[in-house]
């Protein structure tokens, strides 16, 4: 039976609930009370002394030892791939890019115990003929598998395994990706996820020449050991860096300044023991999201993201942190501190919809500054789907600590089905200075204030709000 609305609007921007808030711990595996911050905070260090870093030779390999003409018109692939190959039969080493501009008329494909180095001054700047990108490869676009374009760098069942250097890296802003949007890739698209819910084995969905699936500028897939630190991003066809099933891996110092469609910072998808820290962000969409997989593809894989920690990063761009939509496979044991959110849409955005499953729980997220954005907490788990629905999503038990908030157009908006609401979301400890909207909610359950202000009202209470049942005739 659905709880009904326990919830008073005394004036605008002041709330008072008299509740009793209890924390209690459910017997089922995985749920926590969501009340002991000090140790939760422990377990995020413990994740992030325990994230192991590539074991790399340090021994140089220069592509123009290779063959590369530092002219900025020849095709230096020939010569990266070169030097990738000698570095890989000797063991592993540094793949050096130096200074200069380097054409790449195809993607670049990594070994174990390679260093891509772009040194300082370099730019490595990618074809923008689609053709180049082709043989397909195997990859994951939007949580389902599919063998299609390559990305522009991309790494595949590897171990050790590094991008550095303070030079740039340049998907192209000619690249003819860039129009493979809206209705041009709508059909692929939905063919795929079909696809997906379908069973179509993946090495049947094969989307190649005379489709439109635009591959992301990095992809790690099936990696461990992964360092990727100092370089700067522009021009990304799609997501920028993709962490697919990738265990251990450090993102530290990069810069990313792309701002076409879908342009995702970081995008760790079904991916453990990840830290993301001392980013830069400007993007086309979400700056850091976390997810793991579509529908029933996402599903049957079963592959969790877990022990994720995200830190001391300046996120803007159309939104700042991000949990889903693709979340069938679960994510839990994530952990955002210590990072400031510039302007956009949303400033944390969680999604999901009725045809996903999984679930999303023991969430963290504490010490933000926020600048302004349209919404600041939005929970959209009525997002849009194709497939019919019969999956509801779980979002449980999230914790939102010390926010510093300059202005919010709306403060909390949460849409969720109401066979499975929203449940056990804490605020506390925020300032919110400026609001035009406090709530818009649809299926909420223990959604509990401490000590939050917003422009100078201070709220505390706890609030059940649900779709009432309709009347007895």
């Amino acid at each position: 039976m659905p709880t009904r609305v326990t919830f008073s609007t005394l004036r605008s921007f002041r709330y008072a609930i008299v509740a009793a808030i209890v924390a209690t711990v459910s017997a089922v595996p995985g749920l926590f009370a969501a009340v002991d911050t000090p140790a939760d905070w422990k377990v995020a260090d413990e994740i992030v002394a325990s994230i192991q870093v590539p074991n790399i030779p340090a021994r140089d390999y220069v592509i123009t030892d290779f063959g590369a003409k530092a002219d900025g018109v020849s095709d230096a692939r020939p010569a990266v791939l070169a030097a990738i190959k000698k570095a890989a039969a000797d063991g592993g080493g540094r793949v050096v890019i130096p200074k200069g501009l380097w054409p790449s008329h195809g993607p670049i494909h990594l070994a174990s115990r390679i260093n891509l180095h772009v040194a300082e001054g370099a730019t490595l700047r990618f074809s923008p003929d689609p053709k180049h990108y082709l043989p397909v490869v195997l990859t994951r676009w939007e949580g389902t598998e599919v063998y299609s374009y390559s990305p522009l760098i991309y790494a595949f069942e590897v171990q050790d395994v590094a991008i550095t250097g303070k030079g740039l890296i340049d998907g192209n802003e000619a690249s003819e990706f860039h129009t493979w949007t809206g209705d041009k890739q709508h059909r692929d698209m939905n063919a795929l996820r079909r696809m997906g819910v379908d069973g179509t084995p993946a090495t049947k969905r094969i989307f190649g020449e005379g489709t439109f699936l635009r591959p992301p500028l990095i992809q790690f897939f099936r990696a461990e050991r992964v360092l990727l630190e100092d370089y700067t991003l522009h021009h990304s066809p799609f997501w920028v860096n993709h962490l697919v099933y990738t265990d251990h891996a450090t993102i530290r110092n990069i810069r990313v300044d792309s701002h076409h469609h879908n342009n995702d910072g970081v995008d760790v998808d079904s991916s453990r023991h990840v830290l993301i820290e001392h980013c830069w962000f400007r993007t086309g969409d979400d700056s850091v999201v976390v997810k793991s997989g579509r529908d029933r593809d996402g599903r049957e894989v079963g592959r969790p993201s877990e022990y994720v920690v995200v830190r001391h990063n300046d996120m803007g761009g159309e939104d700042g942190i991000a949990l889903g939509s693709e979340m069938s496979g679960g994510i839990r044991h994530v952990y955002f501190t210590d990072n400031i959110l510039r302007k956009g849409l949303s400033a944390i955005r969680f999604k999901a919809n009725l045809d996903r499953g999984g679930t999303v729980d023991h969430i963290r997220v504490r010490n933000m500054t926020v600048e302004s954005f349209d919404t600041l907490f939005w929970f959209q788990l009525d997002y849009p789907g194709l497939l019919g629905g019969g999956h509801p999503a779980t979002y449980r038990d999230i914790v939102f600590e010390n926010f510093t908030v300059e202005r919010a157009g709306t403060v909390f908006d949460a849409h969720a089905p109401a066979e499975a609401p929203l449940r056990d979301v804490t605020l506390r400890n925020i300032t919110i200075k400026q609001a035009d909207r406090t709530l818009v909610l649809e299926n909420v359950a223990d959604l509990k204030f401490e000590n939050v202000t917003i422009a100078g009202q201070t709220v505390n209470g706890h609030l059940d709000w649900a779709r009432a049942e309709a009347a007895p005739r």
